[in-house]
């Protein structure tokens, strides 16, 4: 596979994982499709390494160690076919230039720290391209670790792009240190993330949307536990009010996450779940929303149709 022409590589260095995803294009009659070849994750939980608007020691150490391992993989690729993209974490740290340096060393490619409108961009190019032929207004809600990006798009166009910085790991640092949960810590969180929301949501509403998506690894992370546990409306798929509701009880109930007996639950995505949800119930009750589908990963679709599309 290494050094094959056909190939391109993305890779999203988020506030809690670090993912290569290596794909080439398919010729189809309107164009191409993406097809995923290869997908890695490593854990880095940058956003938790957070101290003080810095870096600590070990989170630096766990994204190098995470890179070196990737770049391993990537042997052989020409620059042209390989984007690294670091998000919110790496673009607020005041010592992002001391991680760089050592972090395109490890990995053997430059590495982009992108705006968050930017994101946001790529993320609706992602989701624009994986969710195709929808000429209908569809909203994007992508939380990750850091920061949550909202984009209101038709079609292809994006229309509409936030960034705000709220994300499921700050959040569960901030909120749920060591994965405890109470009431009074998830109604704050709620109620945080509801009051940064309302500072955008009056231009979304005014335009209106057909249909919500959620293209982070949280929202897809919630819907599988929804599913799998039956706490949707009517047995619905994807994401819906009232499982938001009926799991935020059931995490309540449990007072830890880990002591939370439900099954799809990813060991790996236990520190996320308390922060992650809070968000998503802010997103649904600020935005109006009522059912939302997960989509594949946005971001690291929009980095390699950004490429593809340029070679």
């Amino acid at each position: 596979m290494k050094g094959d022409a056909s190939l391109f590589a993305a890779i999203d260095l988020g506030s809690n994982a670090f993912r290569l995803m290596i794909g080439q294009p398919v010729r189809r009659s309107q164009g191409f499709m993406i097809q995923e070849v290869k997908t890695l994750r490593e854990p880095v939980r940058l956003a938790e390494g957070f101290q003080e608007g810095t870096l600590d020691e070990l989170a630096l150490d766990r994204g190098w160690q995470a890179l070196a391992r990737f770049g391993k993989k990537l042997r052989g690729f020409e620059a042209g076919r390989v984007r690294a993209v670091a998000t919110s974490a790496v673009r607020e740290a005041d010592n992002a230039p001391l991680f760089l340096a050592s972090a395109e060393r490890h990995l053997g490619f430059r590495i982009d720290v992108i705006s968050g409108h930017e994101e946001a961009r790529l993320v609706y190019a992602g989701v624009a391209h994986t969710v195709p032929g929808s000429e209908s207004m569809r909203l994007v809600v992508d939380i990750g670790g850091g920061s949550t990006e909202l984009i209101l798009g038709q079609g292809a166009q994006p229309l509409l792009t936030e960034s705000i910085a709220i994300g499921s790991g700050t959040f569960g640092a901030r909120y749920f240190p060591g994965g405890a949960v109470s009431a009074h810590a998830l109604q704050e969180a709620e109620r945080m993330a509801s009051l940064k929301f309302e500072k955008v949501a009056r231009r979304y509403r005014q335009l209106g949307w057909q249909q919500a998506i959620g293209s982070s690894g949280t929202a897809r992370f919630l819907a599988k536990v929804l599913k799998a546990n039956g706490l949707n409306d009517y047995g619905q798929d994807g994401i819906t009010y009232g499982g938001l509701l009926r799991l935020s009880l059931r995490l309540l109930e449990a007072g830890h996450v880990k002591r939370l007996r439900l099954a799809g639950l990813q060991s790996h995505r236990l520190s996320i779940l308390p922060g992650g949800l809070a968000v998503m119930l802010a997103a649904f009750k600020v935005f109006g929303v009522t059912h939302m589908t997960p989509s594949e990963p946005g971001l690291r679709f929009g980095v390699l149709h950004g490429l593809i599309c340029n070679n």
